[in-house]
């Protein structure tokens, strides 16, 4: 120890240096923190579920916060070694030592695993669409309720849309309820890659690969002869674990729309539709969709690559005009929405991010509506509170569909 004014010899000097560099070169520079390294108090564990395709992107976004310490796929029953790689996403929320699940498997498997894992007292990161049908939607809902976990759908586009002065204006006038007769439509032209992710009619089938549980993959849907085209990206275009490029990219396109015109906790109630017969099992072609919510904002999604464009209605923005003179100061003075914590940040801090399971759900419900009046080829009614088909039993058994057993939610 060396005491105030005590003297110091160059030798006691140097001996107390090399001892003081000695300790900073034990230490590693990952336990000490700063710019771009996270100490360990506060690394947080997370598994990837589903690592094709957008997998490793998925899980990649949360570097450096969440270290990836296990991976699971129905493709690894050749790696599986029960350690860090796994076959089976039940092996994964087995442990205890896995704080983040971050899933990226076919969305026909969204709703089972995302439930599973929060029931776990995981949180979870899943990508979109956020479920294959209406009712698994509403069952993560209730799930996240009952175990106060973090879930974000992997779709981002509201936190860029809140930075804009417009969009936060318009979101004002729609949350105020000061409007009362909406003339706005959104239109969205393209980017849905429908003849991309169409389905192939009367496939042949093929031997399961010795590498692949084909019984998992298939899951909670119909155990369908295998095809390697109903694996991969491909999957998308069938009915079974998708729903075309409509649901494959229609959370993106409609996740910043949908709090723009303040519908996180609604849906339409009408949905109209120009589209060929659709077949059974494959997603195919169609031209375009009409949503319409209860106070006359409309949605509509052209895809460009069939029929007739969409003629109906002309894109409409909401101005601060079509309001009452009176009611045009109040929406003006209201406080500006602020912006949510990233996943990253509410995992800290637990406070439900923008694309929680309420709103994720509201927007996939956008996307099943549109495709299920798609396969019923025509117009639907439908009640956002009962969250049902109204007057047509064929369409509102799309709705909730049955599971294969033992699968159930």
């Amino acid at each position: 120890m060396i005491r105030t004014g005590s003297r110091i010899s160059r030798r006691g000097f140097l001996k107390g240096s090399a001892a003081a560099a000695a300790v900073f070169t034990i230490v590693p520079r990952h336990v000490l923190g700063g710019p771009g390294k996270t100490p360990p108090s506060e690394q947080v564990n997370g598994a990837l579920i589903g690592c094709g395709g957008r997998g490793p992107g998925t899980i990649g976004q949360l570097a450096p916060t969440v270290r990836r310490i296990a991976s699971c796929d129905v493709q690894y029953l050749d790696k599986a070694d029960n350690k860090t790689t796994y076959a089976d996403f039940r092996r994964v929320l087995e442990r205890k030592d896995i704080d983040v699940v971050a899933i990226a498997t076919p969305p026909h498997w969204h709703a089972l695993i995302s439930i599973a894992a929060m029931e776990a007292g995981k949180d979870v990161l899943c990508e979109k669409p956020f479920t294959r049908v209406i009712a698994e939607g509403r069952a993560v809902v209730n799930a996240q309720k009952r175990y106060n976990r973090i879930i974000q759908v992997g779709t981002f586009g509201r936190y860029g849309a809140v930075k804009s002065a417009h969009s936060r204006l318009t979101h004002k006038i729609m949350a105020s309820g000061l409007l009362k007769k909406c003339p706005g439509v959104h239109i969205c032209r393209g980017g849905l890659k429908v003849a991309e992710w169409s389905g192939m009619v009367n496939a042949q089938p093929r031997p399961v690969p010795p590498n692949l549980d084909w019984d998992l993959y298939c899951g909670p849907s119909p155990l369908r002869p295998y095809h390697p085209h109903r694996t991969g990206g491909t999957h998308r275009g069938y009915w079974d674990y998708e729903g075309g490029g409509l649901a494959d990219m229609g959370q993106h396109h409609f996740d910043p729309v949908q709090w723009i015109y303040a519908k996180d906790d609604t849906s339409p109630v009408e949905v109209d539709v120009h589209a060929p017969t659709a077949h059974p099992e494959a997603c195919g072609m169609w031209g375009w969709v009409e949503l319409t919510y209860a106070d006359g904002m409309t949605f509509v999604m052209d895809s460009t690559e069939w029929g007739k464009g969409y003629d109906r209605k002309a894109e409409r923005d909401v101005k601060i005009e079509d309001l009452a003179e009176e009611d045009r100061k109040k929406v003006q003075d209201a406080p500006d929405p602020e912006g949510w914590p990233t996943f990253v940040e509410a995992i800290k801090s637990r406070k439900n991010t923008g694309g929680c399971a309420e709103p994720a759900h509201r927007c996939a419900t956008v996307l099943h509506l549109a495709n299920i009046a798609i396969r019923m080829g025509r117009k639907i009614r439908y009640d956002p509170v009962a969250e049902q088909i109204l007057g047509d039993e064929e369409a509102n058994r799309l709705v909730n569909q049955p599971m294969r057993a033992p699968w159930h939610l």
